[in-house]
């Protein structure tokens, strides 16, 4: 999927960078980060180790419109799994594994720690119009 760079990883791609939400944070606190830090979604650890990510869709869908209270509800609270790649997987294994989760952000680990991210943002940067453009079907038409 990667005809312009084949040998491109996920560290090539990835931005680095990454601040974790403790998991008994709660999820105001997480807004706050993600608006502070310009982001999206959040990785979510338990003692220096990633258990899941949330996103800012998550705290509205599974938070705020269930009538919740952002103040009152944890980080860990809304972590269901996670999905994501070594720092020596390629940018087509990123990708798929992007697509069969159906996921538009994926943590990039090393020694099981986060070491990046890759977002649509970092893809577009690295990837050919037309193959970003069938990755954004590919994850969108599943949502």
């Amino acid at each position: 999927m990667t005809d312009g760079h084949p040998h491109e990883t996920a560290r090539d791609v990835m931005s680095e960078g990454v601040e974790c939400i403790p998991a008994h944070e709660t999820l105001d606190r997480a807004a706050q980060m993600m608006r502070d830090n310009h982001v999206g979604a959040l990785p979510v650890c338990v003692d220096d180790r990633v258990t899941g990510i949330i996103t800012d869709r998550d705290i509205v869908i599974k938070c705020v419109a269930e009538g919740r209270d952002p103040a009152h509800m944890r980080a860990g609270d809304l972590v269901v799994g996670l999905v994501w790649v070594p720092v020596d997987a390629t940018v087509e294994e990123a990708l798929q594994r992007m697509e069969q989760h159906q996921i538009k952000r994926l943590p990039v680990m090393e020694d099981m720690r986060i070491v990046g991210m890759i977002s649509e943002a970092d893809l577009a940067k690295h990837l050919p119009d037309d193959q970003l453009a069938e990755f954004v079907h590919r994850v969108y038409a599943g949502a």
